[in-house]
């Protein structure tokens, strides 16, 4: 058996605190990350775990071993990127996290593009939004939206992140339009569930800020499912421009209220210093770059 393999399943065994979740990790069986370990333990002429039915706990020579196979899988990886960096084509697996809203409509269908210039990336994107740690969780670029307080990371402006104010035809034409912000008391509003006291929307009114109902007819956690319901007439919806671009388009929602939208936040591109960073990094930020302003709304 590959020694390397076994210190890796070692390692991850010690870190997860179970062979069941380290074989998971590793995509191996539970039984096969069992042969690593005895193996090891045969080569070695130690116990590396004491384990019983409902624990298991390192032993001295475990916790001698642990440290010093962390240290040589790291220097295997850092030897791997320095290999990396000498090939003139991107290839190994880019991990990218973006918000939902933005990486859905926009990162998805840019890294489509990237894919097919360069076959032998492979991408996992992770729409969320939270923050993620990009050391900690391994993350080797991060669409952020909002300012921007890391000093440790590069950060590169891509675009503003515009939200806008819409509805259907057939709303308007029961309702009204609304002229100001004061003018919402009287229509019927679709919210997000993420919007709380401290993140709520605020419009600019004519006498100060107005907030954005709270009182909605309608809440909901997806900002699809908001845009289908505001497609259907249920009311007015406050999104992201990027989300209902189509429908703004093709005259499905109209934009109302357009003088009192909140204020665009900018949105960056963020990732690891690194001296020489990997071609597949530096050909993605590129990628991005170049492409962005046919996939953003001006």
């Amino acid at each position: 058996m590959d020694k390397l393999r076994g210190m890796e399943t070692f390692i991850a065994v010690v870190e997860s605190g179970s062979f069941t979740l380290a074989a998971s990790r590793l995509e191996m069986s539970a039984v096969m990350a069992g042969k690593y370990i005895a193996l090891l333990e045969s080569q070695l002429g130690t116990r590396l775990l004491e384990r019983n039915t409902r624990r298991q706990s390192l032993t001295d020579a475990g916790r001698v071993y642990f440290d010093e196979a962390k240290r040589v899988l790291e220097q295997v990886s850092a030897a791997e990127r320095a290999v990396e960096r000498l090939r003139a084509t991107p290839a190994g697996t880019l991990r990218v996290s973006a918000p939902t809203s933005f990486g859905g409509c926009v990162v998805a269908p840019l890294t489509a593009t990237f894919l097919q210039r360069f076959p032998e990336v492979r991408v996992e994107l992770d729409l969320t939004n939270r923050m993620v740690d990009l050391v900690d969780e391994g993350v080797d670029l991060a669409i952020r939206i909002g300012d921007i307080h890391h000093d440790d990371l590069v950060a590169k402006y891509l675009c503003p992140y515009r939200m806008v104010i819409c509805a259907a035809p057939e709303y308007l034409a029961r309702h009204g339009t609304p002229q100001t912000p004061a003018d919402l008391v009287d229509h019927l509003c679709l919210s997000h569930t993420v919007w709380t006291a401290r993140n709520e929307w605020r419009l600019p009114g004519v006498e100060g800020e107005v907030r954005w109902k709270r009182d909605a007819i309608l809440r909901c956690n997806d900002g699809y499912g908001l845009r289908m319901a505001a497609r259907a007439g249920a009311g007015l919806l406050l999104q992201p421009e990027v989300l209902v671009a189509e429908e703004l388009a093709s005259g499905r929602l109209v934009r109302v209220l357009e003088d009192y939208t909140p204020e665009p936040r900018p949105v960056h591109l963020l990732w690891r210093q690194d001296l020489r960073p990997l071609p597949k990094l530096t050909q993605f930020i590129a990628h991005i770059m170049q492409a962005l302003p046919e996939a953003v709304p001006a």
